[in-house]
């Protein structure tokens, strides 16, 4: 790059790079022994996924407990793990509640959430195609949601024994998937990362315009998002939904760099177009007539914290100088190729939009596109 090169690419590019250099999460290590099913893990979440996995799959060798999970799952794409251990009629079920009870907090604290995040486990099953098997009172496994890079999953049965599926397969005997709720975590997760934001000064109000001022009288600008398509999610087939939010950055009226957190809980499936009519850029929040939007999928062991600290930590070093510095180069140039593929994953990014910006842009990696028009939102 050279040093004529806009300082909003400075801005989108310390985010992806910092996005990228969040530590890895430990791997999975289910307990294997013991005939308890106590839910022992490391603390990542894909360990708690797969211990908690492994303690389910144990306690399933209860017929009556066996029946009312199977009765719930036919009866919805996912529950809530939680609530149905909470309301298990049965001495396994109610065994195994307060476990999974512990598996929610440890979740909770993998992700860098608050306590108020409440229950993030569910159970689903991993293809809708198997409910008939499920039906037919099949012997089900019960398996962790794999990871976006794996190419096999470990799912296993009530005698504890270990059984390597492929993602890209349908499973022959019907799965159990403990997976996050991803709308949730996100959700939780974008408000501790706003939250971090706010208190160095990187996403605070705009200062309120004088009643006498023509903003004050005519509403404001935005840029809204008419329709999306993402050729990849970034997320395994056999995994479902994708969780995408996008970060938005500028620079805020008090000069200082700003990062605006979107939410986009429709748009979960590759190669879909979604016509969301979402604001994506308040131009309020901004000093100038430009912002870059990274849209990025939460992956299962996203710590929102750390990505908060990554993040502020690198825009506080940035400052309104109105040329190029060039300070993510040598960061960029260290990442390994590796770590662009984990925690979380990046999609896609939106350089230079500007308040008239209109029509279909491309995204820089090519995985992606959006339709946008200008919007002006009257006051009432």
């Amino acid at each position: 790059m050279s040093a004529s090169t806009p300082l909003r690419t400075t801005l989108i590019g310390v985010v992806l790079a910092m996005t990228a250099l969040i530590p890895l999460q430990g791997t999975a290590l289910a307990a294997q022994s013991g005939t308890t099913g106590t839910v022992t893990t490391d603390s990542s979440v894909s360990g708690i996924e797969d211990a908690t996995a492994l303690a389910l799959a144990r306690s399933l060798a209860d017929p009556a407990w066996n029946r009312q999970v199977r009765t719930a799952t036919l009866a919805a794409d996912s529950v809530d793990l939680g609530a149905l251990t909470g309301d298990a009629t049965s001495a396994a079920g109610r065994r195994l509640a307060p476990e999974v009870v512990r598996a929610n907090q440890g979740v909770a604290a993998a992700k860098g959430l608050t306590d108020e995040a409440g229950s993030l486990l569910r159970l689903g099953l991993a293809d809708a195609s198997i409910k008939v098997r499920l039906a037919s009172d099949t012997a089900p496994l019960v398996a962790a949601a794999p990871s976006d890079d794996a190419s096999t999953f470990t799912a296993y049965d009530s005698r504890g024994t270990a059984h390597e599926l492929s993602v890209n397969a349908v499973p022959e005997r019907p799965v159990y998937l403990v997976d996050i709720d991803g709308p949730k975590a996100v959700a939780e997760g974008l408000k501790v990362v706003d939250e971090a934001l706010r208190a160095k000064g990187l996403n605070a109000p705009a200062p309120a315009a004088g009643v006498s001022t023509l903003a004050a009288t005519t509403g404001i600008d935005t840029t809204r998002i008419n329709s999306v398509r993402i050729s990849d999610v970034k997320e395994p087939a056999i995994k479902g939904d994708a969780e995408i939010f996008t970060l938005v950055t500028g620079f805020g009226k008090d000069g200082k760099p700003r990062v605006d957190t979107v939410e986009m809980p429709y748009l979960n499936k590759a190669a879909t177009t979604y016509y969301p009519n979402q604001v994506l850029v308040n131009w309020s929040n901004y000093k100038y007539n430009m912002a870059d939007a990274v849209m990025m999928e939460d992956d299962g062991d996203t710590n929102y914290q750390s990505l908060a600290k990554a993040i502020v930590a690198v825009l506080l070093t940035i400052t309104d100088q109105g040329a190029y510095i060039p300070l993510a180069d040598a960061v960029l140039n260290a990442i390994p190729t590796s770590w662009w593929t984990d925690d979380p994953d990046y999609v896609d990014s939106w350089y230079t939009l500007a308040k008239t910006t209109s029509g279909t842009r491309n995204g820089a990696a090519g995985n992606g596109w959006m339709n946008v028009s200008p919007y002006h939102v009257s006051e009432l």
